[in-house]
């Protein structure tokens, strides 16, 4: 399979299960990747230990917890802590917490030995790191998260937790839906302007299918770039943010996507541990 040319900021690589895609600037202060398809990743209940197994693998981490939320299409951020915040019974008490799976759509963490990974079907799929204090995060956005400002809560919560400061976060965006498919209704943008969204912003991320701005019924959003305008106005400089620009519906051979497949779409995961 030929893969697609992302943004120049990430690079493929070919791990045992597949292709992954990592972004360069992250890769220097976290191992991470965005998994495709090829993993073989469910949307199901059912916990599928040998891919996550092989996600933590290909991180050079064979072995270590994975931390993952249940993912409600929210703004809620799990906070995860080192194996010695456990308040008794150890390593083994903090692993059994790991499995734990709260509503939420962000994890941030500064401890060592443990993955925080979201999963994707179209949606942003958003790492971030901290060259300062190394704190990581993950993030899932889809329009509901964007709409509740998911990211920016995931940097307040790193903020809060471990003193992050905007400035010195690096962001990687992994494949998503392109507002060249990403067509919606009307009622979407009345979610965001419910949502007390600058003007200017929705005229941004919404476009008329013709290409003119807004005022009809059928819309264009442009998801990745509201989460992208949304880490700049945190304080996320510009050119700190990258995002690999593949659309995960136009190219759903390679891509799970919800759009394209509906009800048999699998998912992707991104995946970040700091070091």
């Amino acid at each position: 399979m030929t893969l697609p040319t992302p943004h120049p900021a990430f690079h493929w690589t070919i791990e045992p299960w597949g292709a992954a895609l990592r972004c360069a600037p992250l890769s220097a202060l976290a191992q991470h990747l965005f998994t495709t398809r090829q993993l073989g990743l469910r949307a199901s209940g059912d916990p599928q230990p040998e891919a996550w197994a092989a996600v933590a693998a290909s991180l050079g981490m064979a072995g270590a917890p994975i931390a993952r939320v249940r993912q409600v299409h929210g703004d809620g951020v799990r906070v995860v802590g080192a194996s010695g915040d456990a308040a008794s019974g150890g390593e083994a008490a903090w692993r059994a917490a790991l499995a734990e799976r709260p509503e939420a759509d962000a994890l941030v963490s500064r401890a060592a030995g443990v993955v925080l990974a979201v999963q994707v079907a179209d949606c942003v799929p958003m790492l971030l790191a901290d060259a300062r204090t190394g704190a990581v995060g993950a993030v899932h956005a889809g329009w509901r998260g964007t709409c509740a400002r998911v990211a920016p809560a995931a940097l307040e919560a790193m903020a809060r937790e471990f003193g992050t400061r905007p400035e010195d976060v690096t962001a990687a965006i992994g494949p998503s839906i392109g507002p060249c498919c990403y067509e919606v209704g009307a009622e979407l943008l009345q979610r965001f302007e419910a949502g007390h969204h600058a003007e200017a912003d929705l005229a941004r991320w919404f476009t008329r299918v013709d290409g003119k701005t807004m005022g009809t019924e059928s819309l264009r959003l442009d998801v990745a770039r509201a989460n992208v305008d949304q880490m700049t106005a945190a304080g996320v400089p510009p050119a700190r943010i990258f995002g690999c620009g593949l659309c995960t519906k136009c190219r759903h051979h390679l891509f799970d996507s919800f759009r394209a497949d509906q009800a048999n779409a699998g998912r992707m995961a991104a995946a970040i541990s700091g070091q």
